[in-house]
């Protein structure tokens, strides 16, 4: 029997687009540990570009110390035919939304293709002298004109199981702010041995993300 191509693998949490509900905090999905940070990055809409751009071809991750592999699955996979189920700000179930790539740029500066749902990747974590090859999907992305960003599961290999979302918005007087938000559990026994060190190391891995986008825009 063959192995599953990492774009086949399911996630291995059942709560899929649950980092959009507005209650997330106070009624995570049973047995996960919920969590989110917000931080200003900056101003106007030069700002807005640059973070949100950052975002969808995987810079966030990049500047943290990750090495990020795409997998390019099947086009009926990223054809918007992965639909996970999304949330409304009530927690109500919809249709999540996605970059319409027909009326927009769906490329990056340096030509790396915008995130879509269904898309797959292999992170490089460092943690201490090793790097962990950890798999996760793209599960929904937001496009809206003041509001930007994605969120990836988790596949099996990955140290935790949850979902993690980076979403860049601009309030009306300007400002630029990231907003990251995350469910999480130790994958499998020899994960939760080491429960205490995953979290000091989400925390620190968090605090890169909130500083990656900013300092100053590279011309």
């Amino acid at each position: 029997m063959r192995a599953r191509a990492l774009w086949e693998r399911p996630t291995t949490y059942g709560a899929v687009g649950a980092t959009k509900a507005a209650d997330l905090l106070q009624y995570p999905p049973r047995g996960f540990r919920p969590m989110e940070r917000r931080a200003r990055i900056g101003h106007g809409a030069q700002r807005f570009a640059y973070a949100t751009t950052a975002v969808m071809t995987w810079g966030v991750q990049r500047a943290a110390g990750f090495r990020v592999e795409p997998m390019q699955p099947p086009a009926a996979v990223t054809d918007l035919t992965y639909t996970p189920v999304g949330f409304d700000s009530a927690g109500e179930p919809v249709q999540p939304a996605s970059i319409d790539v027909t009326s927009e740029a769906a490329f990056g500066p340096d030509g790396t293709p915008f995130v879509v749902p269904g898309v797959t990747a292999w992170l490089g974590i460092p943690i201490g002298p090793f790097r962990f090859k950890s798999p996760v999907r793209v599960v929904y992305v937001v496009a809206e004109p003041k509001r930007r960003g994605f969120a990836y599961g988790t596949l099996p290999g990955h140290p935790e199981n949850g979902e993690e979302s980076w979403i860049i918005d601009q309030t009306d007087d300007g400002s630029v702010w990231m907003t990251i938000r995350a469910f999480s559990r130790p994958a499998n026994g020899f994960w939760w041995l080491g429960y205490p060190i995953l979290r000091v190391l989400q925390e620190f891995y968090t605090r890169r993300y909130l500083r990656a986008l900013a300092g100053p825009i590279p011309a």
